[in-house]
């Protein structure tokens, strides 16, 4: 019997059997090893390979100072929402973490970074470089500053955490001067250039809309005055109040008048029926005839005078006596009277009641007039207020525009004057950033020179694996009996020790 050796060879297809009868089977754990170990060499030459390039790498880094700071950020003004027009949403204010991360985002721009690197210059944060920046071109130093600025960001950490006001700041170069004074650098432009980020953004484009609703304003007020001039108008409420004024005091007069007139017919009415009771003429006066009365005196003085010459029982006073009694009874009868001097005249009462008549009828003629006459400015009353109601709907919306951008104007002027304000007290306080430390260079190099070795050695070793293995399952051989014979599906009765070709 032939002892078994543990060489290996490529097997060949037999005689008697097709090509299509051998078929490679899944590779088992014992087979991948066997496999890895036929590519021991190619897998020492992968893991020294990536273990020189790591270890070569490792060697260039250079130990490093890193500075560090950190800031206290509160709530600004500048973080208070002032809306440019009206009051909606004004006073809203941002949470913590807003404005936290909002300060992180600043002091990792780009143009900070920029503006810190041509403030400090590229030869003191880069030394190496200074000749060459003072020798290049314009193109060639905007390259360099270029350059700078981005790994000045790769250098920059900035660090904060939740629920808490403090940012932190690092700054690593390969000396520990340096790297104090850029980020002491970075620090006080960063105070500076955050102002211009966040308060002096509105300001062109308020001054701007300022501007376009000023012109749209005048153009408004144009228009107004223009509408007002063709159609005569001074104040349309103001007319629109006196017409109303004065239409409901015609109106109100209109009725006095109509009540004067049905007063005056009922007058005269009631005058027409007593003047026709009143006599045109009446009796001034009327004289009497005082003869008999002078008569009887007259006897009865003869009587007296009788008695003094003769007794009452003579004769001839006895004759006067039947004279005076006749005489006073004729003048009783009425018998001694004839009629005096008679005079008539004007009535004054119906002299009185013509004039009345009269004057209420010129009254009554000029209440017609009148009545007429307020009927017509009544009526020139109401075409003006309709022509006024006519007008009002385009008057209302002129003037509701130019209120409307007259007000805005106020608002952005207002609002100009108080955003300069609160310029003016942001650019000259700085209360809500605070220094909690100032940049301090930590006097210990740090360096990823270890770190980067010790990666080096197990990338390469990973390296080498995953050669091992793509060779294992890439090669052709057959790396023992058992794999051969299940590859063949035939027993393997005997092996021999390879022996190497003669040369």
């Amino acid at each position: 019997m032939i002892a078994p050796s543990a060489w290996t060879a490529r097997p060949a297809a037999p005689a008697f059997a097709s090509d299509a009868a051998y078929a490679r089977h899944p590779l088992s754990a014992d087979d991948v090893l066997r496999g890895m170990w036929l590519q021991r060499g190619l897998m020492l030459v992968v893991f020294l390979a990536v273990l020189i390039l790591g270890l070569g790498f490792a060697f260039t880094l250079k130990a490093t100072y890193p500075a560090h700071s950190s800031l206290l950020v509160r709530l600004g003004q500048e973080y208070v929402y002032e809306p440019r027009i009206g009051d909606a949403g004004r006073g809203a204010l941002p949470s913590t973490d807003q404005v936290i991360q909002s300060e992180v985002e600043i002091l990792g721009s780009p143009e900070l970074h920029q503006q810190v690197v041509e403030a400090v210059g590229v030869g003191q944060i880069e030394p190496s470089l200074a000749r060459k920046f003072a020798a290049a071109g314009p193109d060639e130093r905007a390259t360099m500053i270029a350059q700078t600025t981005a790994d000045l960001g790769l250098a920059l950490k900035v660090e904060s955490a939740p629920d808490n006001s403090i940012i932190r700041l690092t700054y690593s170069a390969p000396d520990p001067r340096t790297a104090t004074m850029v980020l002491s650098k970075l620090v006080e432009t960063y105070i500076t250039y955050r102002k211009g980020v966040l308060i002096d953004g509105a300001q062109p484009a308020t001054a701007e809309q300022r501007a376009v609703l000023e012109q749209r304003l005048a153009a408004a007020d144009n228009a107004l005055q223009t509408f007002m001039a063709d159609n005569q108008l001074g104040d349309l409420d103001a007319e629109k109040t006196s017409l109303s004024t004065l239409r409901a005091s015609m109106v109100d007069e209109s009725f006095r008048v109509q009540a004067r007139l049905s007063e005056i017919g009922g007058r005269l009415g009631e005058i027409d029926h007593q003047a026709s009771t009143v006599s045109p003429e009446i009796s001034l006066y009327r004289d009497s005839n005082p003869a008999p009365n002078d008569k009887l005196l007259q006897l009865k003085l003869d009587r007296q005078d009788l008695l003094s010459r003769y007794k009452p029982d003579s004769e001839p006073v006895k004759a006067d006596d039947r004279k005076i009694a006749e005489l006073q009874a004729m003048i009783a009868a009425g018998q001694a009277d004839s009629p005096g001097a008679h005079r008539q005249g004007p009535n004054p009462v119906y002299q009185a009641v013509e004039t009345e008549k009269l004057q209420l009828k010129a009254e009554q003629a000029s209440l017609h007039q009148r009545g007429a006459a307020l009927d017509r400015q009544i009526q020139d009353v109401n075409q003006q207020q309709l022509r006024l109601s006519a007008l009002e709907p385009r008057y209302r919306e002129l003037l509701r525009d130019r209120d409307v951008l007259s007000d805005n104007v106020k608002s952005l002027a207002s609002k100009a004057e108080e955003d300069q304000a609160a310029q003016a007290i942001a650019q000259n306080s700085n209360d809500n950033i605070r220094v909690v430390e100032p940049a301090t260079a930590d006097l210990h190099p740090k360096s990823l020179r270890r770190p980067v070795m010790i990666l080096s050695v197990v990338f390469a070793a990973f390296a080498a694996i995953c050669a091992g293995l793509l060779g294992a399952f890439m090669q052709q051989e057959t790396v023992s009996p058992q794999t051969a014979a299940r590859d063949l599906d035939l027993p393997i009765l005997a092996t021999a020790e390879f022996k190497p070709r003669a040369r």
